[in-house]
């Protein structure tokens, strides 16, 4: 299958001063004059912002709106045949789909660790991991969530859903702070998935089909081991377990139309209320200590309290007061 055809870009600062400098001399300028510009002149040629009068040598200043329509004629012929080889994709590769559905899967995984190192190789394991899946999924993600990664985890786990696989995910009460993390949670909700929140310490990790799990081999997540050993899976499952069962339920699609801002407001204004400090609600949410200090500070312009002892025992109604 041949590549596509590239498509003329528009020109860079050169060719457009050069083009410039043509329009200031009446659309027209001897050859002699732009020896010294030959790269700014090639794009403009390339476009067909400049052509030559074939008489003389001279270039001639083309009209930018009749290349405009040239050129966007050109862009939108590429992206329509882009379009339908991406439709045409799908029926092209049915036969590996149906030769690679076809291989038998073990009964019994060998017992062993698999070492995967880089980001991409992770990605592109995880994504295979859940793409066999037949029948569930666990996912226990602490840190923050990148939009992107949502976007990509969304896509990839829809499919996971509509075969009848049951998803289910924990996060931390700091992810009330992503709009992202909202959405995502609210889009997989609806279409059959589980996300829950846990207010305390729990380990990355995911597991598929209860037989194989991924953590964390090294703390800029660069690194990861695939576990296989049953054992060793069964234990990450009993720990998912035990903290999904002491998990919050939320429901996210009534956060969709509600500022993150407010609902991690909310969670922070509870743990203060507690009595926990600024910097241990930042290590029980997730959160920097700088943004629980900006949602501090507003609480305490709305309760007029002067300091956290006093915002803490103002949320928690005054409890012993006069």
């Amino acid at each position: 299958m041949a590549d596509p055809a590239p498509v003329p870009a528009p020109v860079d600062d050169p060719a457009q001063r050069l083009y410039l400098d043509v329009l200031e001399a009446g659309g027209r300028i001897a050859a002699d004059l732009v020896a010294d510009r030959q790269a700014a002149l090639a794009e403009l040629l390339r476009t067909g912002l400049l052509v030559s009068d074939g008489l003389d040598g001279a270039y001639l200043a083309v009209d930018p709106r009749f290349v405009a329509e040239t050129l966007g004629a050109e862009m939108n012929t590429e992206a329509a045949r882009l379009l339908n080889r991406a439709e045409r994709l799908p029926a092209h590769l049915e036969p590996l789909i149906t030769a690679y559905e076809s291989v038998p899967r073990p009964i019994e995984p060998v017992s062993c660790d698999v070492q995967m190192v880089g980001l991409e190789h992770i990605r592109q394991r995880i994504a295979q991991l859940g793409a066999d899946c037949r029948e569930e999924a666990l996912t226990a993600h602490p840190g923050s969530l990148a939009p992107a990664a949502l976007e990509t985890s969304l896509h990839q786990e829809l499919p996971v859903l509509r075969r009848g696989c049951r998803i289910r995910t924990l996060y931390r009460p700091g992810v009330l702070a992503e709009p992202a993390a909202i959405r995502y949670s609210a889009a997989l909700t609806a279409a059959g998935g589980e996300v829950r929140l846990l207010d305390e310490p729990f380990q990355r990790a995911l597991v598929f089909d209860r037989t194989t799990a991924v953590v964390p081999a090294a703390e800029d997540h660069a690194r990861a081991a695939l576990i296989l050993d049953p054992a060793t899976v069964a234990m990450i499952v009993a720990g998912f377990e035990r903290d999904w069962a002491r998990a919050e339920r939320v429901r996210w699609d009534l956060l969709i139309d509600t500022a993150p801002t407010r609902a991690a407001a909310d969670q922070i204004g509870r743990l203060l209320a507690q009595g926990l400090t600024q910097r241990a609600v930042a290590a029980r949410l997730g959160l920097s200590e700088r943004t629980v200090a900006a949602h501090i500070s507003r609480l305490r312009d709305q309760h007029g309290a002067e300091t956290l002892f006093q915002l803490g025992w103002l949320m928690r109604g005054g409890e012993g007061g006069d």
